[in-house]
């Protein structure tokens, strides 16, 4: 499959926003600008677009969760035919299973040529997001269709505060710029796993906000209904702050036939202090598989060369100590790195939206310029993993609780060397216990940028 694109439409104001997507406004005091009935916050010109930030992954009162999400708009729609080695850059369902061996490498895994796809999934993969995008279905269908993916199988439960059903109401949409947020949140997290597990089923639990309370009854919800279709995974691409009292909460990320995923959260510089918001709860729990983010280099051939821990000039993974979790016991192996606490992230895969999974969003909920958008943020990674381990089919028991279980299997490969890609390169910010935001390289083993490391095909998860 060949995808061409040509770019043209000129930037107004470099850095702010585009011409070709944003109308000709000027950014409030926040510096916000919009993207249809989403205020984004640019945070990044690269060639071609404009990395941005929704208003769901900008920092939120306490009680509330946001988004790890960041996107590009390009300065001219995607719209297939496209070329991923054509500014601004992609990965495609069939380059990411090149990178993580899901299918044999071949043409440096350069999206523009490979056309290969995973093959794998079964059981159920569970999808925790807030608010409702009526989209979701639809965005999913047509992204399957361009790239040659299975026709997917979704369910959709919907919450109010107290539970989840088929047959309840759908949650708030598309009202304001958080929830259009959350929605593009969703179609990200659910093309993501079926790229990379297309023959599990998926359930997407829609939680009636984004209020710790109400992602919480989700997300018993998501785990009851994994528990009961046999086992699989949970992916959650949010969180808030660690927290005092947060250890009362971690028994809701506990099932013995349930891996649940979380990513870290996305470090923002000096845009959202305090540096502890790097530290991110669910992820932090010690039932829960924490997940970090990577970019992808290519050399000028575009052939895949490795993957560096994800940092930027005002983006990056967040990582460090939590100082609410105690250290547990998968990870007494590397305590002269994390002392008494628990550290994040476990494990790591692409998060960066420079390479970040071209995914279709649409009009329907949000206004948008229907078309495909490079997508990151380790909102990205955490259905990408959480698909990847879906697709090993061990379905593990309880995380964290057995020999048996998803955190030892990860941590059992530390200087193993050939199931995890240990990533030795790249820096990130500490964002935890000091909580300094201070600038540490990715190290030999564990580290805050990217934990044990990336994928190495499925025979490590």
């Amino acid at each position: 499959m060949k995808f061409t694109l040509g770019i043209g439409c000129a930037v107004v104001a470099a850095g702010v926003f585009l011409a070709a997507l944003m109308p000709a406004v000027a950014q409030d005091a926040s510096g916000l600008v919009p993207f249809g009935a989403t205020l984004v916050k640019p945070i990044e010109r690269i060639p071609g677009g404009t990395v941005v930030l929704p208003t769901s992954s900008l920092p939120k009162p306490a009680g509330q969760a946001r988004t790890h999400l960041q996107f590009v708009i390009p300065d001219t729609p995607f719209t297939p035919p496209f070329n991923c080695n054509v500014s601004p850059t992609c990965e495609t369902p069939a380059s990411l299973a090149c990178v993580y061996l899901l299918v044999t490498q071949s043409h440096g895994c350069d999206p523009d040529i490979v056309t290969a796809l995973s093959t794998h999934g079964s059981k159920v993969i569970a999808i925790v997001d807030a608010f409702h995008n009526k989209s979701a279905l639809a965005d999913l269908q047509a992204f399957s269709s361009t790239f040659g993916l299975p026709a997917p199988h979704l369910e959709i439960l919907k919450c109010t505060a107290s539970s989840c059903s088929t047959s309840h109401p759908a949650p708030p949409a598309c009202r304001n710029s958080d929830q259009c947020g959350w929605a593009i949140e969703e179609s990200l997290d659910l093309q993501a796993a079926h790229a990379m597990a297309p023959h599990a089923k998926l359930i997407l639990v829609e939680a009636l906000s984004d209020s710790n309370a109400d992602l919480f009854v989700a997300e018993s919800a998501a785990i009851a209904a994994v528990a009961a279709a046999g086992g699989g995974e949970v992916s959650n691409s949010w969180g808030g702050p660690d927290f005092f009292g947060e250890t009362g909460d971690d028994s809701i990320f506990a099932n013995s036939k349930v891996a649940v995923f979380a990513s870290t959260g996305d470090h923002k510089n000096n845009n959202d202090p305090p540096w502890s918001a790097d530290v991110e709860y669910p992820s932090t729990s010690p039932n829960v598989v924490a997940v970090g983010g990577t970019t992808i280099i290519r050399n000028s051939n575009h052939t895949f060369e490795q993957e560096n821990s994800w940092d930027n000039s005002d983006g990056g993974t967040g990582g460090g100590l939590s100082v609410n979790e105690s250290r547990p016991g998968f990870q007494n192996g590397i305590a002269n790195k994390v002392s008494t606490h628990r550290g994040v992230p476990d494990i790591a895969a692409d998060a960066d939206p420079k390479s970040g999974l071209v995914i279709r969003l649409s009009s329907t909920c949000c206004k948008v310029t229907t078309g495909y958008y490079p997508v990151g943020g380790t909102s990205l990674a955490s259905p990408l993993v959480a698909a990847m381990t879906n697709g090993a089919g061990h379905f593990r028991t309880s995380i964290g609780t057995s020999s048996t279980s998803q955190q030892n299997t990860i941590y059992g490969e530390l200087g193993v060397g050939s199931k995890i890609n240990d990533i030795k390169t790249g820096t990130c910010h500490n964002g935890g216990n000091p909580t300094d935001g201070s600038e540490v390289s990715a190290t030999v083993g564990w580290d805050v940028c990217t934990g044990v490391g990336t994928p190495h095909g499925l025979s490590g998860l």
